[in-house]
């Protein structure tokens, strides 16, 4: 059952990676879900909001907060197409959210595990379960074919 709804949700994520591609942005996505209802969603877009932290995963977190009026998103399910890199994975554990599904990894950034794992430090005082690699093919074929375009 849960496989099901973390395709459709992810899935979800990936349109709007498709859509932050369509503006030159690198294409990520996110969804916040919270009790089978989404309360926040976001996709890239520092270039054109000239915000370095307007990653996907941040415009989500936000949108959530502001949806239920706490920065605390207790219970709180995050759909990203890509793993998220340190700054947004830190967000998640101030966050308190209580799951993180992604789909490609990302061997350069990645910290969920790819590179550093910031949901599995000693010393964090919150735990965030993971899944990585849900719709992962569709997710890194986004990313491949926009930069290869972007090299041409």
């Amino acid at each position: 059952m849960l496989d099901s709804i973390d395709n459709f949700w992810m899935q979800e994520a990936l349109n709007l990676a498709a859509f932050a591609a369509s503006k030159a942005e690198v294409p990520v996505g996110a969804v916040l879900v919270l009790n089978g209802k989404k309360i926040g969603q976001g996709y890239n877009q520092p270039i054109m909001t000239h915000d370095p932290c307007a990653h996907a995963e941040i415009v989500a977190l936000r949108q959530g907060g502001a949806h239920i009026k706490n920065y605390r998103l207790l219970d709180t399910t995050l759909y990203v197409s890509l793993e998220p890199c340190v700054m947004c994975a830190g967000a998640m554990v101030h966050a308190r959210i209580k799951r993180l599904v992604f789909g490609a990894f990302d061997l350069k950034t990645g910290a969920a595990g790819s590179v550093v794992n910031i949901f599995q430090g000693l010393q964090v005082n919150h735990s965030v379960q993971v899944q990585g690699g849900v719709l992962e093919l569709q997710s890194s074929k986004l990313l491949k074919e926009f930069f290869q375009a972007r090299r041409l």
